[in-house]
């Protein structure tokens, strides 16, 4: 029994290694607009199968994503002094442990695409290489954030395609939204990095622009985070899927939040980039989520 019991231990302590390697709490970012596009798409819930198959995928994509990441920037990481204390480059976790995590996560993206639709099936390799590649695109392009924020704004349309089937225009302005949303505080997070990214020889905005100007245009980024959050109910043609006045409210509140995000950080003053970049944004897509659900399943006012 005490075997048993430590045997326990042991597993569950493996698997908090695991969940803080991938940075499982940071779901909260793609997953809620995932969860939004699904209900948009069903007008509430869809069958439970498909609701279980969509959560599956969401979670699966994101943290094997997150793992290759880490696999892939090791190197980096190791010579970064704000990233050597990351599991891989302290021994926490050996590389065939964290590529193992990224090949049973995507194995749960495919076997969810499958579940769900011919269309979802057919799509997901094209889904799988944008998570893959853009784990490489620091190493080219300072658009690097934008190809994140593609990848994480995946989540709104495939949900809707796994729902319905079918491509609709609300969904990519959805998937518009985060892509523009996660590249703005990416960039805002890599202004931690400018110096090193420079030395590294590796690409990032605020290393190629400097930290002032890829802070405004981390802002032009939120801006249109909420320029496309507007347009999604003038595009929504269903009747009684038409986003309403809970929602708008949602996007008010997400509104304060960017607001809030800017106003802590500042050129010469980076001491709150990961409470602006990582905590507010963790906020922000729960409070869109509560809001539409506020929207969908309470009458219309």
């Amino acid at each position: 029994m005490v075997v048993l019991e430590s045997k326990i231990r042991s597993g569950l302590t493996r698997l908090k290694v695991y969940g803080d390697l991938v940075m499982f709490s940071h779901s909260l970012f793609a997953l809620p607009f995932g969860l939004i596009g699904m209900l948009l798409a069903a007008n509430g819930l869809p069958p439970a199968r498909v609701f279980f198959w969509i959560i599956v995928a969401l979670v699966g994509a994101r943290n094997a994503a997150n793992a290759l990441n880490r696999l892939i920037d090791a190197h980096f990481d190791a010579l970064n002094p704000r990233t050597a204390y990351r599991h891989l480059p302290r021994g926490l976790v050996s590389g065939v442990e964290v590529l193992i995590l990224s090949i049973v996560g995507f194995a749960l993206l495919l076997l969810a695409s499958w579940q769900l639709n011919p269309l979802c099936l057919k799509l997901a390799p094209a889904a799988l290489f944008i998570l893959v590649i853009y784990s490489y695109t620091k190493r080219f392009t300072w658009a690097c954030h934008l190809v994140l924020g593609f990848a994480c704004g995946i989540a709104p349309t495939a949900s809707w395609l796994a729902v319905t089937g079918s491509f609709a225009f609300p969904p990519m302005l959805l998937s518009a939204a985060v892509m523009c949303w996660v590249a703005g505080f990416d960039i805002i997070y890599a202004t931690q990095d400018a110096e090193f990214d420079n030395k590294a020889g590796l690409y990032a905005v605020p290393a190629k622009f400097g930290v002032s100007k890829a802070l405004k245009i981390a802002k032009t980024l939120h801006l249109a985070v909420l320029l496309f959050l507007l347009l999604v109910p003038l595009f929504s043609t269903h009747p009684h899927a038409v986003p309403g006045v809970f929602y708008y409210l949602g996007v008010a509140v997400v509104a304060v939040l960017l607001c809030w995000e800017h106003l802590m950080v500042k050129p010469d003053d980076l001491n709150k980039v990961t409470t602006a970049a990582y905590t507010v944004n963790q906020i922000i897509g729960v409070t869109l989520l509560v809001f539409t659900i506020l929207d969908v399943f309470i009458p219309k006012i």
